[in-house]
């Protein structure tokens, strides 16, 4: 599964997003009848039923003819409300393996972290031009202002190896109620905000649970003088770690 999804009900039928297919606005009749999906090498064939209480549904992968079979055939997956939100399972064949199980919840529902006490200018030590080289070896940069007016304001920028920006993102730093939020805007999009939850001398955390990816992101000056930005999950999978350098060190 998506670590964010969608479904919606209809008349007899369930509609399905983002559940990792590809596909979008699926409709799963409950009757247990088939909805398939044509693409040039394969047919999804989608059934699906409520039982017990489970809105349960498997996708059937299959090959057209003369295709040979291309990795997963078969998907089933159930779909529970219990008191602590949507418990969905899923299973992959192949190969057939144990269920893979997760809690999904709304947004709104997941409790925000407590935020720190701080203020703009504990986090002056971020202010500056960072520069850093990822492992494709694309360039990677952030430039933040220094603090001021109860704000650090910064722009991030990605260039690919043949020289040609791939990525941005505007980024914000700001007081609110007594603590800082980090404001990110991939691309220019729809800002997202992390609350400060933890912050040291040379360190800061910000945190946003009720986001899909990332959950957490954290900012940490080395002892000589290099800066880390990570970001991940609050628990579990593998966080992506970004090193710079101070521009022209």
């Amino acid at each position: 599964m998506a670590s964010k999804f969608s479904m919606r009900v209809e008349e007899g039928a369930v509609v399905l997003n983002g559940h990792g297919s590809g596909h979008r606005d699926v409709r799963v009749a409950l009757d247990g009848s088939i909805t398939e999906i044509a693409e040039a090498k394969s047919i999804s064939r989608y059934r699906g039923a409520w039982k017990d209480g489970t809105f349960e549904y498997e996708v059937a992968f299959v090959p057209v003819s003369g295709n040979a079979p291309d990795g997963i055939g078969l998907i089933r997956r159930k779909f529970r409300i219990t008191t602590d939100g949507l418990l969905v399972s899923v299973v992959v064949d192949p190969p057939a393996g144990e269920e893979s199980v997760g809690l999904y919840r709304h947004a709104q529902d997941i409790p925000l972290p407590a935020p720190a006490k701080a203020a703009i200018g504990d986090l002056s030590w971020l202010a500056g031009a960072w520069v850093g080289t990822r492992s494709s070896g694309s360039s990677i940069e952030e430039r933040w202002s220094p603090p001021l007016g109860g704000a650090m304001l910064a722009v991030s920028r990605t260039v690919n190896t043949s020289g040609k920006m791939s990525a941005f993102e505007y980024l914000r730093i700001v007081e609110r109620d007594g603590g800082l939020v980090y404001i990110a805007q991939p691309g220019g999009k729809t800002p997202t905000e992390f609350v400060l939850t933890e912050l040291g001398a040379t360190r800061a955390v910000f945190e946003n649970p009720r986001h899909d990816y990332p959950k957490r992101i954290v900012y940490e000056l080395s002892a000589e003088g290099g800066l880390s930005a990570t970001t991940g999950f609050a628990k579990g999978g593998t966080p992506r770690r970004f090193e710079f350098e101070r521009e022209g060190s």
